[in-house]
């Protein structure tokens, strides 16, 4: 059987589109009122967005779901939106608004965990292409193994990453939609094909920026480890490195061209 069950579906046209469901909304009143952003940084964790909005001065927005914050020292040029959930579905759902209110640049931080021994935790991995095993992206494009990420935007990550002091890997994730299906064979089979890291977003975010021709990236942080037939988690120790990619990714939406 055909995933998804109609075969070629990507070829199809929508009959529900993000346009119409913003055109509801301003019926009912309850569309957004500001004007949007040119890029937004989607976040994951609550412990990261709690910091900035602690951190930096921000004008709270609403019309969509979670909570989207105006960063006001980018002149309310860059948002940043978290509490909506995790997993593909979840963020596609919200970049397809996103985009239909005018958003046009993503860039996504998050966790993940390492695959490969040389990857600790804190390390800064910058998602080149992933692997697709969600569901998500199969209804937008022809299926695949393989997504790639927007040149353009990972030009615009090489470019603020290109610091000395910054270290920073750049290859392949795998995206699955089941974070505790993860399985040994699974694990072996991508670590022995060179795959840094699993997460559950980034292959979905890729299909989109295609398929509506708008950028987008995924920068993640390493906060547990896959290796040797064992699970070891490190997630209390990521924060502070979270506030690096939030940091970064800001720097990157600034880029103009």
């Amino acid at each position: 059987m055909p995933f998804p069950n109609l075969e070629n579906k990507y070829k199809e046209k929508s009959l529900i589109t993000p346009q119409k469901f913003l055109e509801y909304k301003m019926k009912l009143n309850k569309h957004p009122k500001f004007e949007p952003p040119t890029g937004v940084i989607f976040c994951y964790e609550k412990r990261l967005l709690d910091l900035i909005i602690k951190s930096y001065k921000v004008k709270k927005v609403e019309g969509f779901n979670g909570e989207l914050y105006l960063l006001k020292e980018t002149n309310n040029k860059i948002g940043i939106i978290g509490k909506f959930g995790i997993g593909a579905p979840a963020v596609v759902t919200l970049m397809e608004e996103l985009i239909a209110f005018g958003v046009k640049k993503f860039v996504s931080i998050g966790e993940a965990g390492s695959l490969q021994k040389d990857l600790k935790v804190g390390g800064i991995v910058v998602c080149e292409k992933a692997v697709r095993d969600e569901g998500t992206s199969y209804h937008y494009l022809k299926p695949s193994k393989y997504i790639h990420a927007p040149k353009s935007m990972i030009k615009k990550i090489k470019k603020v990453l290109n610091n000395p002091k910054i270290r920073y890997r750049i290859g392949t994730t795998w995206t699955t939609d089941a974070p505790y299906r993860e399985t040994l064979p699974e694990i072996k089979k991508y670590q022995k094909e060179g795959v840094l890291t699993v997460e559950m977003e980034a292959s979905a975010i890729f299909a989109i920026a295609q398929y509506k021709k708008v950028e987008a990236g995924v920068i993640l942080t390493i906060s547990d480890y896959l290796l040797e037939s064992k699970w070891k988690p490190k997630f209390h120790l990521t924060t502070k490195f979270l506030k690096k990619l939030f940091q970064i990714a800001r720097k990157v939406l600034l880029i103009e061209k």
